[in-house]
């Protein structure tokens, strides 16, 4: 066993072991180490532990001091002179006409050396560059080419999740990704959907891989001739994640049914032919495949179905609750709108000399309505009573003119009724109306 922590150099960078040295580094402490590029800066990120020899590289590199405030200086402006270093190399770029992204610029902690990344499509001749630079900051000048992927985890981001990206957060390196894998998991092929902000297939691909290839083993293939509790058939798709499948009778001509993979006994795996010598088992021993839940399961589906009964015939007394006060209010409003409506129009009457309108008939007292419609010996009481009563004067009708148009008394204007008839009123042979 070897003594060893674990120090990374940039957030989301690798990992490397080194020898403590009989000191005690905590969980995120600054410490100076020894590298073959000269001493370099880094943090903890694994206090004091053991592993086995065959896990270190020999020989392991050891740790000079724990970082002091000079050094967290130095660091600091280190990184305050990459910025003006990205600048400056940008324009030499351009200046050179060549072909080439710069993604980041990094000092090594005695500034005795700058490291320039870049991404290209293809190689570039960077000689003349590099000679432009090493006159500028007299200092060892290096250009590194890299790919898209450690493009990303440099400059960091949100992926389709809203999260920061994996590369930039914890993963030391890049695991391989396949097409295969998203055919694995049932997802979609469409490249917009399962690749990441960097152009390649997304790193989570590879977080599940396991479980579905696991699941795959245990789940029949599609189109497989099975048996189940219900009958014969082929299996029309496969839920990985709830294991059931969805199986298409033969002798059922209903939409097919799901089960569950331990209720499932395959006789055909993959697509092809019905086996010619194949005989279906009799219904009693192909029902011994059907899955009886144990009773704790049964007690909480009970559970559950009875809780959402109970959720659900509370929310319907709410609502007729909430619909008996304005059922009565609509009553109410309602109650005489058929009789003041005619025709669609509000019934009023006037009297003769154009004064207030009558009151409703509902509303009318009981000798009103005798006095409005006489029937039988109401009648007779009636003209009985006008009979005692002085006569009334009766007001003046509107006279005719010769063409047979009613004339208005003099000083009063005609009005016209509110709601004409929808039909028209037949012409005279004349010409003129024909009066009423």
């Amino acid at each position: 066993m070897t003594e060893i922590i674990g120090v990374r150099f940039k957030a989301g960078g690798k990992q490397y072991y080194f020898d403590p040295m009989g000191l005690q580094v905590a969980n995120g402490q600054n410490v100076i180490v020894e590298t073959g590029k000269g001493l370099e800066y880094g943090t903890c990120v694994r206090p004091n532990g053991f592993v086995n020899d065959e896990a270190v590289v020999q020989p392991l590199r050891p740790v000079v001091r724990l970082a002091t405030e000079k050094d967290e200086r130095q660091v600091a402006e280190n990184r305050k002179k990459e910025k003006d270093a990205l600048g400056i190399c940008q324009k030499l770029i351009e200046r050179h006409g060549l072909e080439m992204k710069l993604v980041q610029a990094e000092y090594s902690f005695d500034s005795s050396k700058i490291i320039f990344f870049f991404t290209a499509e293809g190689r570039v001749d960077f000689r003349a560059l590099v000679k432009d630079l090493a006159g500028v900051f007299r200092a060892r000048i290096e250009l590194r080419q890299i790919g898209v992927r450690d493009e990303a985890r440099m400059l960091g981001g949100l992926g389709i999740c809203g999260k920061p990206f994996c590369c930039a957060q914890f993963l030391d390196e890049f695991q391989p990704v396949s097409i295969k894998m998203a055919k694995t998991q049932n997802l979609s092929l469409n490249p917009t959907k399962i690749s990441g902000t960097c152009g390649r297939l997304m790193c989570c691909l590879k977080y599940e891989q396991g479980a579905y290839e696991d699941a795959v083993k245990r789940c029949p293939k599609q189109e497989s001739f099975v048996e189940c509790p219900d009958g014969v058939g082929n299996v029309s798709s496969v839920d990985l994640l709830k294991e059931r499948v969805k199986v298409r009778l033969e002798d059922s001509a209903e939409q097919p049914k799901s089960y569950r993979v331990s209720e499932i006994r395959v006789v055909r795996s993959g697509k092809g032919k019905r086996p010619e010598d194949y005989v279906a088992p009799p219904r009693e021993e192909l029902e011994k495949l059907r899955y009886i839940p144990p009773e704790e399961e049964r007690k909480a589906q009970r559970f559950g179905e009875e809780k959402d009964l109970a959720a659900l015939l509370e929310q319907y007394l709410n609502q007729q609750q909430d619909q008996e006060p304005q059922k009565a209010e609509g009553k109410s409003k309602s109650g005489g709108r058929n009789s003041h409506r005619r025709r669609g129009g509000k019934k009023e009457t006037q009297n003769a000399g154009g004064g207030q309108p009558a009151q409703p008939r509902e509303k009318q007292p009981a000798q009103a309505k005798e006095k409005q419609q006489p029937t039988g010996q109401g009648r007779q009481q009636g003209q009985a009573k006008a009979a005692q009563q002085p006569a009334k004067a009766k007001p003046a009708q509107p006279a005719q003119n010769g063409s047979g148009a009613e004339t208005a008394p003099s000083g009063e204007k005609k009005r016209r009724p509110r709601h004409r008839p929808h039909h028209r009123r037949p012409k005279n042979p004349g010409g003129g109306e024909q009066s009423q």
